[in-house]
């Protein structure tokens, strides 16, 4: 018997929409360059999502909160700074105790309670799946009193309890990334272990009720001992691409997005759906397997290009919003996953001396900072010292900072000298020494909360002294 006319359509009409579907690639006369192109885009517009992604399954691989780690809808609220075996996230700081947690807002709003801080400095960044900055309640913005607030994802609607404010995320991952300021003494841990211990979290459902959150279940196949970057550098085109069109189910892309959306539909990468490049024609999978590889070198040799450039530092104000500086953020996320925005902090980096010449710990360095032109800040500021990784080294002084608290020894002029080098520099000079490693290092200066007045680093009327080798 004939099938019906109509079946008949819609079987024709179904043949030719798979047949048109992105992975026939070669339908679409898209060369290999072309491919290579396009994936190559694609890999640094998605690096930020795949980062978050594989930095949230490792820092959420746990029954119950310990160390570094909580599962999902709890808080780690760290009891001392990061240590220098910690790799969870790269350019960790060691000014503040972090509270963070990692939660999933898609299918209902999660509450967030701060306590009175009694004006001490802090603040509460939010990031979205991309790793934008979407809400910062904190000293700057809300003061260092209690506050009480929702965080709802990108499809909620509905009515929030009286007090409770609403913070709407773009995304359904959502990473809170509190920083509390504190000296390190053990009087001030403690004071600030009182803040951490008053911080609630909750979803909706249960505000106002009595609530204790579920233990997390382990997953024994997610490597917990690689670091994050190492293992998004290892994933091949397939699995990278796979995983960026799966998270981008539940982590929208912007509306600003949709010129990128429709290059990566050449290559069949479309949120949700599955990704196969076996299909595709042999030169254009041959040129998709080195992508990973020419993206992440993309992505670091934007160093040089990511802003302003003086004196051996290379600062932006563009970070913790990106806009479609996709590139830009991409750079943020492999060295400084987390980032605030530059009203909240600015990160001048520093891989050259004053010569232009790379650190090396088998020499050392001075950074004179000339009487009354510290760092310009209403928050704090600190010099941080990492390995080439960026991470921190292990010292005799286990010290990885120096900023303004500490006791700082004066030249007679009032000017202040850093000591940058391996060895110690001796009883005179160890309050301003800050260890470097044995090999490559990278500087981080952090200007928390930097004046907007003169003498300001964001309009360069103040600009980081350099670091100079002593021959």
């Amino acid at each position: 018997m004939n099938k019906p006319l109509h079946y008949l359509l819609i079987m024709a009409t179904f043949f030719l929409a798979n047949r048109a579907t992105t992975q026939e690639i070669t339908a679409q006369d898209v060369t290999a360059q072309e491919a290579e192109n396009i994936a190559l885009e694609a890999y640094i517009y998605g690096y930020p999502l795949v980062t978050m992604e594989m930095t949230r399954r490792v820092m959420t691989n746990v029954a119950e909160p310990i160390g570094t780690r909580a599962p999902m809808g709890h808080l780690v609220r760290m009891k001392t700074y990061p240590s220098a075996q910690f790799r969870d996230v790269t350019a960790p700081n060691a000014d503040t105790l972090y509270t963070t947690g990692w939660f999933d807002v898609g299918s209902e709003p999660w509450v967030v309670s701060l306590p009175d801080v009694n004006g001490r400095y802090y603040l509460f960044p939010m990031l979205d799946g991309w790793t934008d900055v979407f809400q910062v309640p904190g000293k700057r913005t809300t003061g260092t009193e209690a506050l009480t607030y929702a965080i709802t994802g990108p499809n909620w609607k509905g009515t929030l309890p009286e007090g409770v404010v609403e913070y709407k995320s773009p995304t359904n991952m959502i990473w809170i990334l509190g920083r509390i300021y504190c000296t390190g003494t053990v009087a001030d841990y403690a004071e600030v272990h009182k803040i951490q211990n008053e911080i609630k979290v909750c979803p909706l459902s249960a505000y106002g009720k009595d609530y204790t959150p579920p233990k997390g279940k382990v997953d024994p196949s997610i490597d917990m001992k690689t670091p994050v970057r190492d293992q998004v550098n290892k994933l091949d085109s397939q699995a990278y691409f796979q995983l960026l069109a799966q998270l981008m189910k539940d982590n929208p892309p912007a509306e600003a997005d949709a010129p990128m959306l429709k290059k990566m539909a050449r290559l069949g990468i479309e949120p949700g759906k599955p990704v196969d490049f076996s299909k595709l024609d042999g030169k254009v999978k041959s040129a998709l397997a080195n992508v990973p590889k020419l993206g992440f070198e993309k992505i670091m040799s934007h160093f040089k290009n990511a802003g302003t450039a003086i004196n051996g530092w290379t600062f932006t104000t563009n970070a913790g919003t990106y806009g479609t500086d996709y590139l830009q953020r991409a750079l943020v996320t492999a060295i400084g996953l987390g980032a605030n925005r530059p009203q909240d902090a600015i990160y001048p980096t520093s891989q050259t001396d004053a010569d232009g010449q790379p650190y090396d710990g088998k020499c050392n360095y001075v950074i004179n900072i000339p009487a009354g032109q510290m760092p310009p800040v209403n928050g704090f500021w600190s010099l941080t010292m990492y390995n080439a990784e960026y991470f921190f080294i292990e010292n005799e002084l286990n010290r990885q900072t120096l900023s303004a608290r500490d006791e700082l020894k004066k030249n007679p002029d009032g000017s202040v000298t850093l000591y940058l080098q391996n060895k110690n520099p001796g009883p005179d000079k160890v309050s301003n020494w800050l260890p470097a490693p044995a090999g490559k290092f990278v500087l981080m200066l952090r200007l928390y909360w930097p004046r907007e007045e003169k003498p300001s680093i964001i309009d360069g009327s103040w600009v980081p002294p350099p670091a100079q080798k002593v021959k």
